[in-house]
């Protein structure tokens, strides 16, 4: 156990809180003028967590933080004489969910990552129908070139939370079925969906995961994200995204480098949550 003043934690929860408002800023501003945002407000209309909740800052396990009698109110906490750590007995309560969410982390990180989708998910999404997730916004290609897009790739999605919102037109033409019981055995670090959903897992430990590995996935997210509106069928240039062509030789290179690099940014980060969950259930 390492223990921490009053002076040290509350330098560290600071730092912390100083971080995330920068990180929140835009989102923060567009939500006071009732501004949707289809990239940047991604993290925080499918995700469940709460600007608020980021701003708490955690240490992880093995630290005890001196007169912090504050945190006894926080979930997940125990406070004894003013010194505040984590709770054994939540963790047991929650030993369920930390095993399940190692089990798929784990086996993600052990299977060989592909990366020949290409981002088509997006494209399946609004493939024959006219309901559009993000209706603010035109289709690049028009809907007719978007489904020819769709028509003339093999689609392989992996990952069972993108190919939910496949239309029900698009759904038998991908190669893989995937189910929620199938997830651990599917997922893989390429998928793009899969490496920000490291953000997902992260949140879902809280409180036991260390506040500064929080933000590391969510910022691996953000930029996922950007990748994956870039390469998706809407023309989002007046935001000043410019499209990945995936369509196009050029741009199913540039995606697939891309692609890459957030696979070996993600692994570590997995690796990260996967020993923080065999701590936990140490």
């Amino acid at each position: 156990m390492t223990t921490l003043t009053l002076a040290e934690w509350t330098s560290y929860a600071e730092e912390h809180t100083a971080r995330v408002d920068v990180l929140l800023a835009g989102h923060l501003e567009r939500r006071t003028r009732r501004e949707a945002h289809p990239v940047e407000d991604f993290l925080f209309t499918y995700y469940p967590t709460r600007p608020n909740q980021l701003r708490v800052w955690h240490p992880g396990p093995g630290v005890r933080l001196e007169e912090a009698a504050a945190y006894g109110d926080r979930r997940g906490y125990v406070v004894v004489n003013g010194t505040a750590s984590l709770d054994p007995a939540e963790i047991e309560r929650r030993s369920d969910s930390i095993r399940w969410i190692r089990r798929l982390l784990a086996s993600t990180l052990d299977r060989q990552p592909q990366f020949g989708c290409f981002g088509l998910h997006e494209w399946a999404m609004v493939y024959r129908t006219p309901d559009v997730r993000h209706a603010s916004w035109p289709l690049r290609l028009g809907a007719e070139g978007t489904d020819q897009v769709v028509e003339s790739h093999k689609i392989g999605c992996s990952h069972f939370d993108a190919f939910r919102f496949f239309t029900d037109s698009a759904r038998p033409l991908n190669t893989l079925q995937p189910s929620r019981e199938s997830q651990p055995v599917l997922e893989q670090g390429g998928c793009l969906h899969a490496n920000m959903d490291l953000y997902k897992w992260a949140c879902k430990l809280m409180p036991f995961t260390p506040s500064s590995l929080v933000l590391s996935c969510f910022e691996l997210a953000r930029d996922i994200r950007t990748l994956d509106m870039r390469a998706s069928p809407y023309d989002l240039q007046p935001l000043g995204y410019s499209p990945v062509r995936i369509e196009t030789p050029d741009g199913k290179a540039e995606y697939t480098a891309a692609q890459r690099g957030f696979a070996d940014r993600a692994r570590p980060l997995r690796r990260q949550l996967v020993d923080l969950c065999d701590d936990l259930l140490g």
